[in-house]
């Protein structure tokens, strides 16, 4: 089975109704997403980077591998996922969620998973 190749920039890989980067420094970066009811961030992981995300608006469900875990987010609430930890990003409600991730320390890749349930 092939590896997934990491790529530096994961905004080809799926749609989002908006993306806006707040600060990009060497090995930090925040930026916010917008996600329709439908939208999702799929499964991937990052080597070297840890996402914490902060839910601005909407309701928030992550998934986890490593171990399994479902995490549920409201606005004002916050969840760090550890680097190398494979995660799926989706919208837990009927309104849009928008939601910031601070990406760092370290250098930022996408690696996507595929075949993840």
């Amino acid at each position: 089975m092939n590896q997934p190749q990491p790529v530096k920039d994961a905004s080809s890989l799926y749609e989002v109704e908006r993306r806006a980067q707040h600060a990009a420094r060497p090995g930090f970066r925040i930026t916010e997403l917008q996600l329709s009811a439908t939208q999702k961030v799929p499964w991937h992981t990052h080597t070297h980077v840890s996402d914490t995300f902060y839910v601005l608006e909407g309701q928030m469900r992550l998934f986890l591998q490593n171990p399994k875990e479902e995490v549920n987010l409201k606005p004002g609430e916050v969840y760090v996922v550890r680097p190398t930890r494979p995660h799926l990003v989706t919208n837990g409600g009927a309104k849009s969620l928008t939601f910031l991730v601070l990406q760092g320390v370290g250098e930022y890749d996408f690696v996507p998973l595929l075949g993840t349930k």
